[in-house]
């Protein structure tokens, strides 16, 4: 949203630019161009009048001033006669006299402008006037002819000629190159500067759209936690009145939730506490019954009753730890897993060894860095995956636990069993509570093991993963955070 905030603002301000920019600069173009045309059309105007006049002093006047401005200007003078193919002394015959526009200039007394492109302009502007005869040259001409005509015999005098005879064309051919720099310089300046003010619009839209966004980016910091299970993330009410208005709507819920969650686990963790007090009393009592009883068929009821009293006890137990691990009232602290492990499976050993299963211990060496996990977690998680695993191996199978890092910021724990595994739909479901499978030994179970292992994992920051075990059987696959590591979470 940030980003489509600034690219909104910066857009906005390119066409503010280029809305004031570019006509302002194709204004200054054309107003060279304009003045450029004009002076150079005086310039060639003032050269055919010298030129008009006729006489040797104008001619070299004209000469004088076509060297002038040869040097003065990017520019050139080239002069024809009216014959189009004669020089027109004391400057030389063009390279080109029989040029169109040459031939314009002198036959129909036509002015022509050629910038040498449509677009701008080409490397040369040329600018062709005609050149008239001066009436007082034409009348001095008139009156030495009379004179001598009337000398030589007296005869009609022919009609005189008109004033506006042409006898020559003048061409100014002037370079552009210096109006190429200085509409570089126009349209570049423009360019640089409408660059510095996108540069300054872009960063001050970053401020902007982060001023703007900062509620919105508050409100989803709240839900972040909030999802993450942390039901004490609140946001601050802070923006613009919708925002504020939606992040007190949000709190409310939050705070709402919170109470809710807080009341179920109080009760489920009060509930769980207050019977185990009574199933312990009702195991003893069952047991001192049983030790009382010589009848048979009495006996196998009462050891059936026992076995209940015990499933309800560890089911009892369970819900007990999930409350306290729902409640997070723990932080991680950094664990050596392979002495936690190895400690674990001396517990383990003796009742697998009643079935003749073997449990091995592979993968990495002593150097493993510490993991981060609450104080026993990590205890109960080991218990009941290897609960599990015995639960369901055959009698002389192999349950192999295996140590290894799973890179630079993560350890993985995996526990293979020998079983019957699971196919993907009950992998899927292995998690939720009350949901159990079926074992070996004939030996139910609460259904609270792996949904325990998952809860107590994802709160230390790791990731629990079930998978099938090459040969046969299931990979409960556990990753678990280092301590290197304590600011990152890891997905199942």
């Amino acid at each position: 949203m940030i980003r489509r905030l600034i690219v909104s603002y910066v857009l906005l301000v390119a066409v503010a630019l280029a809305a004031f920019t570019v006509p302002v600069a194709f204004t200054l173009t054309a107003q060279l161009r304009g003045d450029t045309e004009e002076s150079v059309r005086r310039e060639a105007t003032t050269m055919a009048l010298l030129l008009g006049d006729g006489d040797e002093p104008a001619r070299q006047a004209l000469a004088r001033m076509a060297g002038a401005y040869a040097d003065e200007t990017p520019g050139t003078v080239e002069v024809v006669a009216a014959d189009g193919r004669s020089a027109m002394p004391p400057l030389p015959l063009p390279a080109h006299p029989d040029d169109p526009a040459f031939g314009a200039a002198l036959a129909h007394g036509r002015t022509t402008v050629d910038w040498g492109s449509r677009l701008v302009w080409g490397p040369e502007l040329v600018v062709t006037v005609p050149v008239y005869a001066r009436r007082e040259a034409l009348d001095e001409d008139d009156g030495d002819d009379e004179e001598a005509e009337t000398v030589a015999a007296p005869a009609p005098a022919p009609a005189p000629a008109p004033a506006d005879r042409i006898v020559g064309a003048v061409r100014v051919r002037y370079e552009t190159a210096d109006l190429s720099d200085r509409l570089w310089r126009i349209w570049g300046f423009r360019a640089i500067l409408a660059i510095g003010v996108l540069a300054v619009a872009a960063g001050l839209g970053a401020i902007v759209a982060r001023l703007l966004t900062r509620p919105l980016r508050q409100l989803n910091d709240m839900a972040s936690r909030f999802g993450d299970g942390d039901l004490t993330a609140r946001s601050p009410v802070t923006g613009p009145q919708e925002t504020q208005t939606l992040a007190r709507t949000l709190n409310q819920g939050a705070e709402r939730l919170d109470t809710l969650v807080a009341s179920q686990r109080i009760f489920v963790a009060d509930a769980s506490h207050q019977l185990r007090t009574p199933l312990t009393a009702l195991r003893l009592s069952l047991d001192n019954i049983a030790d009382g009883v010589d009848d048979e068929f009495v006996r196998e009821d009462v050891d059936q009753a026992t076995a209940e009293v015990v499933r309800m006890s560890r089911l009892v137990s369970g819900l007990l730890v999930l409350a306290r691990a729902e409640a997070k009232v723990s932080a991680p602290e950094p664990l050596a897993l392979r002495e936690l492990v190895e400690e674990r499976l001396k517990v383990w050993r003796p009742a697998a060894d009643e079935r003749g299963v073997a449990i091995l211990l592979t993968g990495a060496a002593d150097d493993l860095p510490p993991v981060l996990a609450g104080p026993g977690n990590l205890d109960q998680v080991l218990d009941n995956v290897l609960s599990n695993a015995l639960e369901v191996s055959p009698d002389g199978g192999t349950i192999t636990v295996r140590v290894e890092t799973g890179g630079p910021e993560e350890a993985v724990l995996e526990v293979l069993d020998e079983g019957p595994g699971m196919s993907a739909a009950e992998q899927a479901r292995a998690f939720d509570r009350f949901w159990r499978g079926q074992g070996l030994t004939g030996r139910s179970g609460s259904g609270l093991g792996l949904a325990i292992v998952k809860q107590l994992v994802t709160d230390d920051g790791g990731g629990v993963a079930l998978r099938d075990a090459p040969g046969g059987g299931l990979c409960v696959r556990i990753r678990l955070r280092t301590a290197a590591d304590a600011p990152r979470w890891i997905t199942p």
